[in-house]
Parts: structure tokens; sequence; C-alpha cells
């Protein structure tokens, strides 16, 4: 054997011994990861939140991020290596959220700790899970007892959320005070038990039921009311930006690297915004030109915000126009995609117990080997803040082709991808890919009016405002007003939902900036390959790149799909 040959099978199996030497590392480093429970289940059926376990979580984290450090991504595969990023952007994120002390400030504008309880109530389908079930209920003073030290600890260091959200915040909690358990919420599940429970076992889940609700479930909200109302309330913060609290700036500088999965700046993210609404205001005014109306753009907007040909009259009515909808995109499918999710999905009304500080719709995903099936809920809470031309829009970015189909392809990965990411959601992937959808869309047919289409560009540009008012508030001295007119002025909103949607930016840094980040991104790299491979462009092709490897980065994307061109045009 000659001297070249044998030293390049040295060098050759040199590589090879290192790549599975760090595949193996990895390897062991994921299973750690996914096998660390930091608590018992059993001891805590609604979670542990004390300030001991957050940092010990954080402690582990770091400790992970330490053995990663080590090892090298070029000696591992692409799915190895996609691993590899994700866990460290995972175990990053739990630091940081101990770092920032993100776990003293547990509420949104429409939701909380307590609130977040509602996601729990489900059909009962079995004896096993009503005991499940009434375990959990049966916890939730435990839960309470956690959460409320927290809380006053975030009063005391200036991390609270600001006063100005919490205007009919009382709607999360008092009508779960209720004088008939039956009544209940929570009682729900147990109204309709499944007919293969015995009497004697129906028997006893009620009793365990009433209990509960009387004397576990009704004297928590109880709590949760008096605290916020006699304590929180009247101490709370009243500047609106985060960039106002304590490290606030590199807070929001963090949560910006977060929600995009970008090194990007406020100031960057706010001309990207100003540049969009610019372009899709001219979008919109062609269309004003072709329905022939007779006015400015904001007598456009006030048309339909107040002409009754644009609302349902009944929450039955809106609900059978969104399945509607959602039949005819799922018929489209096989048009855009290889390949397609196994488990269906509903159309829903938003519980009443949340519906009036929710949003305008939200996909509501199942676990995976879960006999439930993922929902797209929509709300039908003040109709006349629900406009029907925004419908298709928001139809295909909550079910199909946008969060559950995507969401339930990521739970259906292949074995070679760890659980861990077939449980992970990045909103700049997820909400970037239901932005995109909303564009997609057009060439399903979706949108059959003038009007939907305008609904097209007014979802649009409600996520390009997202970008100048989101830094407008975070790291600009934006004033809660200067929010609400600016999305005014520039969507066809409905004021009450211009107004929830403000609060939910205020009490939440950066995560808005995700949506319209993620499918700029998205769209740049579909028209890069279909401007490389003009014929050879194949849109089902592309989004089998886009969603075959799960939730990614939007780095990690970008490099996924220009190897794919380079393999195409070879």
């Amino acid at each position: 054997m000659n001297k070249i040959v044998s030293v390049l099978l040295v060098i050759c199996c040199s590589a090879t011994f290192f790549a599975q030497d760090s595949s193996e590392a990895l390897a062991t480093i994921i299973d750690e990861v996914q096998d660390h429970k930091g608590y018992d289940r059993t001891d805590y059926p609604m979670g542990l939140f004390s300030k001991e376990h957050f940092e010990k979580e954080a402690a582990f984290a770091k400790a992970q991020l330490e053995k990663l450090a080590t090892l090298s991504n070029d000696k591992l595969s692409e799915t190895d290596a996609i691993s590899l990023a994700l866990l460290q952007f995972k175990l990053q994120e739990t630091v940081d959220y101990y770092a920032y002390e993100s776990y003293l400030n547990p509420l949104l504008s429409d939701s909380g700790f307590h609130s977040s309880w509602n996601y729990m109530v489900r059909p009962i389908n079995s004896y096993g899970q009503a005991k499940s079930y009434l375990k959990k209920l049966n916890a939730l003073p435990d839960a309470v007892d956690q959460y409320l030290p927290l809380l006053r600890e975030g009063l005391e260091k200036g991390v609270s959320q600001p006063r100005v959200i919490f205007n009919g915040y009382e709607s999360t909690y008092d009508s779960q005070i209720v004088t008939d358990y039956k009544e209940s919420f929570y009682y729900g599940p147990f109204k309709n038990l499944p007919s293969s429970l015995s009497k004697r076992q129906k028997d006893s889940v009620l009793t365990v039921a009433k209990l509960a609700i009387e004397n576990k479930v009704i004297p928590s909200f109880k709590r949760v009311k008096a605290f916020f109302e006699e304590e929180y309330f009247p101490k709370t913060r009243t500047a609106i930006g985060v960039s106002e609290t304590p490290n606030g700036d590199a807070y929001y500088q963090n949560r910006i690297e977060y929600y995009t999965t970008l090194d990007l700046t406020a100031d960057q993210i706010h001309n990207t915004g100003l540049q969009e609404v610019a372009r899709i205001k001219a979008e919109m005014e062609k269309i004003i030109a072709e329905v022939h109306f007779k006015g400015s753009f904001a007598d456009f907007l006030q048309f339909l915000r107040t002409d009754e040909q644009f609302y349902a009259k009944t929450p039955k009515e809106i609900l059978m126009i969104a399945r509607d909808m959602a039949k005819r995109a799922d018929a489209q499918l096989p048009r855009f995609f290889k390949t397609l999710p196994r488990k269906p999905y509903g159309v829903a009304p938003v519980p009443d117990a949340i519906a009036p500080k929710y949003t305008t719709g939200r996909y509501v995903g199942s676990a995976k080997g879960s006999t439930d099936p993922g929902y797209y809920w929509v709300n039908t809470y003040d109709l006349p803040s629900r406009p029907l031309y925004v419908l298709p829009s928001l139809t295909v970015h909550e079910a199909v082709p946008g969060h559950h189909l995507q969401g339930s392809l990521n739970q259906e990965l292949g074995d070679d991808i760890p659980q861990f990411r077939k449980n992970m959601y990045l909103s700049a992937f997820g909400e970037g890919w239901g932005l995109y959808c909303e564009f997609l869309a057009e060439e399903m047919g979706m949108y059959t009016t003038p009007y939907e289409q305008f609904g097209k560009l007014t979802y649009e540009m409600w996520r390009a405002c997202r970008l100048v008012v989101d830094t407008g508030i975070h790291a600009k001295g934006w004033t809660r007003e200067q929010v609400v007119t600016y999305m005014s002025e520039n969507t066809a909103l409905s004021i009450h939902e211009i107004n929830t949607e403000t609060d939910r930016y205020i009490s939440w840094p950066g995560q808005a900036l995700s949506y319209k980040i993620g499918e700029i991104k998205i769209r740049e790299l579909r028209t890069e390959a279909e401007t490389a491979l003009g014929a050879a462009f194949d849109i089902r092709e592309f989004h089998e790149v886009i969603l075959e490897q799960g939730t990614v980065t939007l780095e990690i994307l970008e490099q996924r799909v220009k190897a794919w061109i380079e393999k195409k045009k070879e």
C-alpha cells in the first residue's frame, strides 16, 4: 500500500471515529436533558414553580451547555448538527429565564398562571383520566401558594406588569367564582362521563368532583381575586415599556434575539416595520380603488368596521363559516405539500371563561398519542369586533396549512429526531410559517372577494405594525395611546381587538416581532429559490425542505434552503 493511500485511510478513519464520538456524546447529553424531570410529577400535578426550582433548572442547563461546547458540529450529520444548535438554544433560554427573573412575572394581558388552568379542561374518556384530572383540581391551592410569593417579589423588584393592561382582567377569575359547583367551567368534563365507567366509578368521581370544585377550585380563584385587587393592582408599575424596568434594555434585546432567533436590534426591526407598513398600505389603496369606494383610507376602514355585511349575527354563524373555510383549505393541501399530518383538527369557540380578553383565534394542539384532536379556536365573544373578511387569513394561519399542519408534522417527525425537538416551538418559525400561509392562501384560492383580499392585507399590515409598535413601546418610549392610534390608522382591525392586542404587546415584549420577521425570511428564501431554479422550482419540494426537520431557527432554515437550491442546480 503506498504512503498517500495509507495517510488517506488514517484521515478517513479518524474523521469517522470523531464523527461517531461527537454523535454519541451529543446523544448522551440529549438523553440526559430529555430524562431530566426536575421534580416528581406525582408530588406536583400542576407543576413546580418555586424560585429554588428555577435556580436548579438554570444550573442544570448551564452544565449541559458546557458539555455541548466541547462538541464540533462539523463532525456531525445535518440532523445531529441541527439538534446540537437547537438544544443549545433551548438550554440558553432556561439560563436566561432565571437570569432575567422572568419567573417573577408569570402574567400576560390575556392570560396568567390561573387562566392557563383552563387548558386542562378536556373531555374525560376513561376512569384513569378522571382520576388524573381530579388530582390536578385538588392541587390548585398548592399552585396558588407557589405563584403568589413570586408575584410579590416581582412587585418589590419592579418587574411586574403595568397596571394599564389589567382593565377587564377580573373576567379571568370572577367567572370561576360560582355559587353552584355544577356551573363551574372546571366541572364541565364531569357532565359527560364515558359509558365505560361503572356506576360505582361514576358515583365516586362525581362525589370527589363536587368536593374538589367547592373546596379547592372556587376558593383558589377567590384567593387569586383578593391578591390581584388588594395587593397587585394597587402596587404594580405605571410605565409600560420593559426598558423602564431594572435591566430592561438588556432584557428586551435578549427577547428580540430569542423571539426572532436572529441578531437584530430594535432600530433595525423598527425601520423594517415602517418600510413594510408603507408597502402594504400601497397595496391596500389599490383594492380601495378596485371596489370604487368614495372616501379616504380612514373612511374605508370605518366602513369595514361598521357595515353589517361584514359581521356574523350569531356565534353559530361565524363557526359555520370558519368550518367551511377550513374544509376548503383541507382540499387544497395535496397540491402544495408532499407530507400531510395524520392528526385531525376541529373548529370550536374560545371558552367563555377566557374569551373577553382573548385574541380573535388560536390553535390549541394536543400531545402526541392523545385521543384528542387539535383545535382551531374561533372567538365568538363580541361579534361586532370579529369581521368575516379576515376569517380566511385567520383560518389558514391557525388551522391548515398553518399551525395545525406544521405542529402536527413536528410531532410526527421520524425516530432520528429527538423528542425535545418534536415538542419544541419557536415563534419565528411557527408564527412566521403561519403568516407565510396567509400569503400562500392566495394561491390556494382562499380569498374570494376584494374584501377578503383586503382582509389578508390588513392581517399582514397588523404584523408589520407589530414591528413598529413593539419596538416603539419597549425601546422608544411610546405611550399606549400612540400604539392604539398607529394601529387604528393603518389596519382594519376593530377597536376592541386593537386594544386587546396593544395590551398583549405591552405585557409580552418581543414575541410580536416573530411573525413578520419569520414570514419575511421564508418569503425571501422562496423568492431566492424561484429565481435560482426557474422551471425546476417545485412548491411541494420547497415546503418539504421548510418542514421536514421540524422547528428550527431562521438561520438554520436559511442554510437548509440554500443547500437545497445548490443540490437542485447540480
